[in-house]
């Protein structure tokens, strides 16, 4: 069974336990943080690490700690949605592409095609530019820019199993196209489909903190990851934690994804571990 397979990957059970509790902490970032993430103190403006500001202070003395564990929520957030989006147009068209053939095919792998030869990254901020740098817009757009790995994947898995006796014995018993697509075929090709979205998951909150870190992306006040490290470089010769502890937040978090994706490629399907 696969979930024994994955409890025998100490990487891919650190990876686990470390997303779960980034998770958790993010849901519940009220209880875990000290203060508001919002909260000016100019008496400890860029004040060190210490046992009321564990992670110190920022230039306008907002708690560091706190803004960290609320910019994992949004982090997060963005992560989530901008890969959810991303299946859904990629196991959309690549389900057309596989269980049709022919012209829908031909089409939609040459759009796909098309957009992979661009730069994701400068795909996503020539799109930014043109639009108000708000959440809501990065989580579509990085949705909406990393579909195609998606569809490709889905239409090769639909174009092995099509064929397949028990897809012949749904058209027998009559049936619909859509039916067998989305309620016989789908459900068969979802393993890459899961391993792709938890590795898609970790890329996410990497583009969303350069997009932040280069002030395109999620705005302040709103804490992220990404423009706490634009604030640090600021002042990275007088308050180094401004920018380390943001720095290694999203190195821990983007490696447990990887690692998580790893274990599951290798548990649901061994042969590629082999």
């Amino acid at each position: 069974m696969w979930w024994k397979r994955f409890r025998k990957n100490k990487l891919a059970m650190t990876g686990f336990w470390i997303v779960s509790a980034l998770c958790i902490v993010s849901a519940f970032a009220p209880l875990f943080a000290i203060v508001p993430p919002d909260r000016i103190n100019t008496e400890e403006v860029l004040a060190p690490p210490s046992l009321s500001h564990p992670l110190g202070t920022d230039s306008l003395g907002r708690d560091c700690f706190s803004r960290l564990v609320y910019g994992a929520r949004i982090s997060l957030l963005v992560g989530f949605v901008a890969v959810g989006i991303a299946i859904i147009v990629g196991v959309t068209l690549g389900a057309i592409a596989g269980y049709y053939g022919g012209i829908a095919d031909s089409a939609i792998m040459r759009f796909v095609d098309i957009m992979l030869c661009f730069p994701s990254i400068f795909l996503i901020m020539a799109v930014i530019a043109f639009l108000e740098p708000s959440i809501i817009n990065i989580m579509a757009v990085i949705g909406l820019t990393g579909w195609m790995g998606v569809a490709r994947l889905v239409r090769a898995e639909f174009l092995s199993l099509r064929e397949r006796d028990f897809v012949l014995a749904a058209r027998v018993a009559g049936a619909s196209n859509l039916r067998i697509a989305f309620f016989h075929i789908l459900p068969n090709a979802m393993a890459p489909v899961l391993i792709t979205a938890t590795l898609g998951v970790g890329s996410a909150i990497l583009t969303e903190s350069a997009l932040s870190f280069l002030g395109i992306g999620v705005q302040a006040p709103m804490p992220s990851w990404g423009n706490m490290l634009t604030e640090g470089k600021e002042f990275i010769e007088v308050a180094w934690w401004l920018s380390v502890f943001p720095g290694i937040a999203i190195l821990i978090a983007v490696l447990a994804y990887n690692l998580l994706g790893e274990g599951l490629r290798d548990a649901l399907d061994p042969r590629m571990s082999l």
